[in-house]
């Protein structure tokens, strides 16, 4: 290939606000975000689009079905999914006649044979498997009661068992049968040795000699490994530390389609309040994507998590209609513009969710600037019903629409959209212009709250590998959206924030491929996708350099900032073609320093990093010999950011 001369013109400041962002339904979380004043290059977590990424995932809580929330008794695959009775025992889930609360009716009754003998109980498999770490002390906990007063007065056993029937943790607990009302018991469990694999269980079991013919009831049980700052009821460390390593900004919450109510009533859309408080009050809901959500992860912890990781969140309110298809008449929409946003920032003084909030253990309001209504509000007319309430209540903050842009023309005009794109390769590389020409009209772009290369087949984006529907993102689509984010970073006056999507997924019960953090029982799975986000993110700079512009048909894409407090350039490359390209650099700065650093993503057009193979495609740092003018070759299919001294 012949070389391309990039001359830097003079230097120039823009000015932007880029953002980072995630989402939640119990499922995936999915996006990234920039921060304030800086090139717009780092991404965040956004909405939940994939099964078990919230429970099961970064969720630390490790038991399924733990309070047998939103299950039929009478169905016992679906109400009894992930428990399984040992030795003989009989479980069943009932609707309780003394409850644990009005939100948890249902609970756990095992009955004892008259004729046991040895250990009987129960087990948990957890999300597809539970792993057991000897260094981990983990918490354990479950409410009983006895629905009738017996003499009976013994112990319990909760242990966490391998696949081949080893005890590898085990703590007794005293029970007595004149316990009629609910009483929580709680015990510590470490493993004395690690198991061969994640296919172990959580089992409670009694002497069922001593327990013949007995009769007692269990709620709410719980086993949290440690988590992510520490944090009670918080999140799964090793997802949680992956995510914060990107360095993200914002977090997108509580998620797109908790905000669709797909196929789901009015009345049983995600709804902040039941979301908040103690566990023991929190009723759980079947989310968008068919399964029970606990909302163990609720919008305190969210907000909590923003804070660990030190991003800042964007709250999207529910817009006022469900897909199954229903919508609340607009005369009508009042009772349902949510005051999440005062459990968020209220006073707790004078706001009844803020003293919610303070009795979770946060009296100061959490930052809070963007509120997106819904989400992909394609034909929604609702938007001025709900500006009117909140921009009066709330002058400070700033309204995302989630409409098109003026289709539907919305009464007031907003300032910010929010655009989601899934598309192929092709389509991202060949879209790194897709701003250049969008007016400077006071109009800004949260380019995308939702946006991954997903299909190689532009004619079938959403259908299955056999048709091109990616499993992992690969280098080549990798590639392409850095291309696009380049695009993104030269327009960051007018885009704001952009987030990947999906975020999480469990491959063990996946509904939606690719996804940028793939995981399983015990490990986590950084895609390539995952390492552009993070190669942007943790290089940002505070000025935006331009260059020669890349050919918008081409096949090699860059952008150029500073660091102005280290005189560090950032020059930021994506190949996007098989082959390798050459490339002259002449930089209008009196002082370079004689070697810079390349940190360099590249592999093959459909290399990924799987469960199987997890590190197969991963950065690498170099030197490279540079100087006013240098040379430097991107290989194919490649993201790599040069960073160079220069004053």
């Amino acid at each position: 290939m012949g070389q391309q001369a990039i001359p830097f013109r003079q230097r120039y400041v823009r000015d932007f606000y880029l953002l980072l962002h995630l989402s939640a339904d119990r499922k995936v979380i999915d996006g990234m975000m920039f921060e304030p004043n800086l090139p717009r290059d780092t991404l965040i977590l956004n909405r939940v689009l994939v099964q078990h990424s919230g429970d099961g995932g970064l969720y630390a809580e490790l038991l399924q079905n733990r309070a047998f929330q939103q299950v039929d008794p009478a169905s016992t695959t679906e109400a009894l999914a992930a428990w399984t009775a040992v030795n003989g025992a009989k479980i069943s889930v009932i609707v309780d006649s003394m409850p644990l609360s009005a939100a948890l009716p249902n609970s756990l009754q095992l009955s004892v044979p008259q004729n046991a003998n040895g250990q009987v109980g129960f087990t948990n498999s957890g999300y597809q498997g539970i792993k057991v770490d000897p260094s981990w002390t983990y918490k354990a906990s479950f409410y009983y009661r006895f629905p009738q007063s017996t003499s009976f007065s013994g112990s319990l056993t909760m242990s966490l068992i391998s696949s081949s029937g080893s005890v590898l943790a085990s703590a007794l607990v005293n029970i007595s049968g004149s316990q009629t009302k609910w009483m929580q018991l709680n015990t510590t469990l470490q493993a004395m040795t690690g198991p061969s694999d994640n296919n172990n269980v959580f089992c409670v079991t009694l002497n069922g000699a001593d327990a013949a013919n007995e009769t007692i009831n269990f709620s709410l049980f719980s086993l949290f490994p440690p988590t992510y700052k520490g944090r009670e009821n918080g999140m799964r460390l090793d997802i949680a530390e992956t995510l914060a390593s990107l360095k993200p900004s914002f977090f997108r919450l509580p998620g797109g389609n908790n905000l669709e109510v797909t196929g789901q009533t009015i009345d049983t859309r995600w709804q902040w309040n039941a979301t908040v408080g103690p566990l023991t009050d929190r009723p759980g809901r079947v989310g968008d994507w068919s399964y029970i959500n606990t909302d163990g992860l609720g919008l305190y912890e969210y907000l909590t998590f923003c804070e660990d990781v030190g991003m800042e969140a964007i709250m999207a309110v529910w817009a006022g209609y469900s897909l199954a298809p229903s919508s609340v008449n607009e005369s009508q929409l009042g009772p349902y513009i949510q005051q999440a946003i005062n459990f968020v920032i209220g006073d707790s003084a004078s706001s009844a969710p803020a003293t919610i909030r303070a009795s979770m253990g946060h009296p100061e309001p959490f930052k809070l600037t963007y509120v997106e209504v819904g989400n992909e509000d394609f034909f929604s007319t609702t938007w001025s019903n709900y500006i009117a309430t909140l921009s009066t209540q709330f002058p400070d903050l700033k309204f995302i629409a989630t409409s098109h842009p003026s289709n539907p023309v919305l009464t007031p005009a907003p300032s910010y959209y929010d655009l989601h794109v899934y598309d192929t390769p092709s389509w991202f590389a060949g879209n790194s212009f897709y701003y250049d020409n969008f007016k400077r009209n006071g109009i800004f772009y949260f380019e995308v709250s939702e946006y991954a290369a997903i299909s190689t087949n532009a004619n079938n984006l959403f259908g299955t590998p056999a048709q091109g529907r990616l499993t992992y993102p690969t280098m080549q689509g990798s590639a392409a959206e850095a291309a696009f984010m380049t695009g993104l970073e030269r327009n960051s006056d007018i885009v704001f924030a952009a987030s990947y999507a999906p975020l999480l997924n469990h491959v063990a019960d996946s509904q939606w491929t690719p996804n940028l953090v793939s995981f399983d029982a015990g490990s986590v799975v950084q895609s390539t996708s995952f390492y552009v986000q993070q190669l942007f993110s943790v290089n940002r700079g505070d000025e935006y350099l331009p260059s020669t512009l890349p050919i918008a048909n081409g096949t090699l894409f860059w952008s150029v900032t500073r660091r102005t407090t280290t005189n560090e350039l950032l020059i930021k490359i994506s190949n996007t073609d098989n082959t390798s390209q050459d490339m002259t650099f002449q930089l209008p700065f009196a002082n370079v320093a004689p070697k810079g650093t390349v940190q360099l993503l590249t592999g093959d057009a459909a290399a990924s990093n799987t469960l199987d193979a997890p590190t197969s495609v991963v950065p690498s740092n170099q030197t490279v010999a540079t100087g006013v003018t240098f040379n430097w070759t991107a290989p194919g299919y490649s993201v790599a950011i040069l960073t160079v001294e220069a004053s």
